[in-house]
């Protein structure tokens, strides 16, 4: 079968992870042909297409002048012939061609509107509750897909504290996350000046890095917590830390929980409706209040000095893993979907 994906994302992102990995996923198997059409604003991404093989078209997505896009996604449909298109969030969607809407895919790392992929006759939701969302807005549930994303770090070798100035001993907890003030970073770094001896690496990028930095000044932090700026070696970072803390206060789904069972990691998460989802408290993570700065202190504490609760965590996070988010649940749980809509035709 013959897979276009369409992707307008940022130049670095969660959701903009996930389609990259989920390509290059799907590209492992010998029954899937692929094509992108995305922006060229990661060299990174461009580049790990073009070594899988994948043909990529670039385009500016730009609304004002939507022209140029279009163009270069009908060439692209004419050129590829995909069996299957899916639109990677909602930018991408509302470039979808009305000709092709009987095999087209909307793709749902947050709550968008239905609008977006007004043309778009499939959905995939990547959470339980988003495909509860995509269906409130109308959609026939015969239309509507759950694929959960994956995360694949075997053999991934841990990153070298000393490059990171981090003693070898020390406890470490993993912060991935744009710097946003969703992400409840500010909480971490408050929990973070009430446990003696924690490091904190935060690896992302975003609009209140300064803020940040300067309340990780006056908390007297500055010798404890390393700014990473993107990351594309999360799997190494993870291979080196001893807790993920994700404290984010608005999280549809959450791939950091993912990441971090995958990495068989113990994980620290706000209770945001993505992540309250999936974790379950004292059994694959540990589950705190939103805004909890008490909660989150006292968990990481947990992590760290209780006897076998880190093992605990990790067993049942490898288990919720397994059962899951693996890449071969990802690749059939899509394939099937494909496989749906081609059927349908």
């Amino acid at each position: 079968m013959r897979i276009l994906h369409v992707m307008a994302g940022a130049a670095e992102g969660g959701a903009e992870n996930i389609m990259l990995e989920s390509v290059l996923a799907l590209q492992e198997r010998p029954d899937i042909e692929q094509a992108v059409v995305t922006r060229d604003n990661n060299s990174f991404r461009l580049a790990a297409f073009k070594e899988a093989g994948i043909e990529t078209a670039t385009a500016s997505f730009k609304n004002a002048w939507p022209f140029p896009t279009r163009r270069a996604i009908k060439k692209m449909i004419a050129d590829f012939k995909p069996d299957v298109i899916e639109y990677w969030m909602g930018r991408a969607g509302q470039f979808a061609p009305a000709s092709h809407r009987d095999i087209s895919i909307g793709w749902y790392g947050g709550y968008y509107k239905l609008e977006r992929f007004k043309n778009c006759k499939w959905h995939i939701g990547l959470s339980i509750d988003l495909c509860r969302h995509i269906r409130e807005q109308g959609v026939a549930d015969e239309h509507v897909g759950l694929v959960h994303t994956m995360a694949d770090f075997e053999g991934a070798a841990p990153t070298d504290r000393a490059s990171l100035d981090t003693p070898k001993d020390a406890p470490v907890a993993l912060a991935l996350a744009r710097l946003h003030w969703k992400k409840g970073l500010d909480t971490l770094l408050e929990a973070t000046a009430q446990i003696d001896g924690l490091y904190v690496w935060i690896a992302g990028d975003g609009p209140i890095e300064d803020e940040l930095k300067a309340q990780c000044t006056a908390l007297g932090l500055d010798h404890r917590v390393r700014f990473l700026g993107w990351r594309n070696d999360r799997g190494a970072l993870l291979a080196a830390c001893d807790v993920v803390a994700f404290p984010s206060r608005y999280e549809p789904f959450g791939t950091v929980t993912v990441d971090s069972w995958a990495a068989a990691r113990p994980i620290v998460a706000a209770d945001a409706v993505g992540p309250a989802a999936y974790v379950k408290d004292d059994v694959n993570g540990l589950l705190i209040p939103k805004d909890d700065v008490d909660a989150l202190r006292d968990a990481l504490s947990r992590v760290i000095n209780e006897t076998g609760l880190a093992e605990t965590l990790v067993k049942g996070g490898t288990e919720t893993y397994e059962a899951t988010f693996t890449k071969a649940a990802f690749q059939r749980d899509s394939v099937a979907f494909y496989k749906k809509i081609i059927a349908a035709k």
